[in-house]
């Protein structure tokens, strides 16, 4: 028994060669809806340390910009240096002719890395809270709760486009994808991280920062995104169909799983450290 796929078609609307699609609509919908988020984090300013929050509204539509970029670059590097090397290596297909570019920049090939885009995030981060003299982990804490909106607009769009779908499986509720040359009923598994990366996690960092006052531990809301992330993501990595193309790792392993790992520990690392530093902060406010 299998649940009927949703034909949906891809392209949400098309105008002579213009084509915009659900995909490129999640970008636009997981920035806009952050954005509206975080103009409303930052006014909370008795969640955040003594200081406030990391910046004000006007840098704050600044760094979306830049944020933009950090996920559509980082995003495209990072697939093609974790999921296929070769494009980047692979020959020029014409050096002066109809198409100019290396295979490598030519977005139609391959896809988009979420690790990749992260680091292209973080990269943007650093530097401008550098350039503004920011508190850069109070500011990497703003990015951290406004990402899981993004994410579970993208793993929809996923699903949208029939892609990244589950390994075989006759349960309940398995679908057979239209992109799926063998045609058997898999496990929507775009729909699974749709509801642990985005709800589950967006749910997590909602309670941990308004109920608990995660955000006065600079650094401490980040590093739950990062472990909670690493979680669901290796979690579905087991319901996942891992990319065709991909070499077989040892002990059942993924490259989504081996790249949620370093995360995983990244943020257990950043919780204990602002653990540490507040019951420092604790102790010294209690000898005076």
């Amino acid at each position: 028994m299998t649940v009927p796929y949703p034909q949906i078609d891809p392209v949400l609307l098309k105008i002579g060669p213009f084509s915009l699609r659900w995909y490129s609509l999640a970008y636009i919908g997981g920035l806009a809806v952050g954005w509206w988020y975080l103009t409303d984090l930052i006014k909370k300013k008795h969640l955040w340390p003594k200081s406030g929050p990391p910046l004000g509204r006007r840098l704050l539509d600044d760094v979306i910009f830049w944020v933009a970029i950090g996920v559509m670059a980082g995003g495209r590097l990072g697939y093609l240096l974790f999921y296929e090397p070769q494009l980047i290596i692979a020959p020029w297909e014409k050096l002066f002719g109809v198409v100019p570019f290396p295979p490598a920049l030519m977005t139609w090939h391959g896809g988009m890395s979420f690790h990749g885009g992260l680091i292209g995030v973080a990269l943007v981060g650093i530097f401008f809270a550098r350039k503004h003299k920011l508190n850069m982990l109070s500011l990497g804490d703003m990015f951290a709760c406004a990402t899981p909106i993004g994410l579970f607009f993208g793993r929809i769009a996923n699903f949208i486009n029939a892609e990244l779908y589950g390994r075989a499986w006759d349960g309940p509720w398995a679908m057979v994808f239209p992109t799926d040359p063998q045609q058997v009923p898999r496990h929507p598994s775009q729909l699974y991280e749709a509801a642990l990366e985005g709800i589950a996690l967006f749910t997590i960092l909602f309670f941990a920062t308004r109920k608990f006052g995660l955000l006065k531990r600079p650094g401490a809301t980040m590093g739950l995104f990062l472990a909670g992330y690493a979680v669901s993501r290796i979690i579905v990595e087991n319901f996942r169909m891992p990319d065709a193309h991909m070499p077989d790792f040892p002990l059942g392993l993924t490259m989504g799983m081996m790249l949620s790992t370093p995360m995983f520990i990244l943020g257990l690392w950043l919780i204990w450290r602002t653990k540490g530093a507040a019951q420092k902060a604790n102790t010294q406010k209690a000898g005076a």
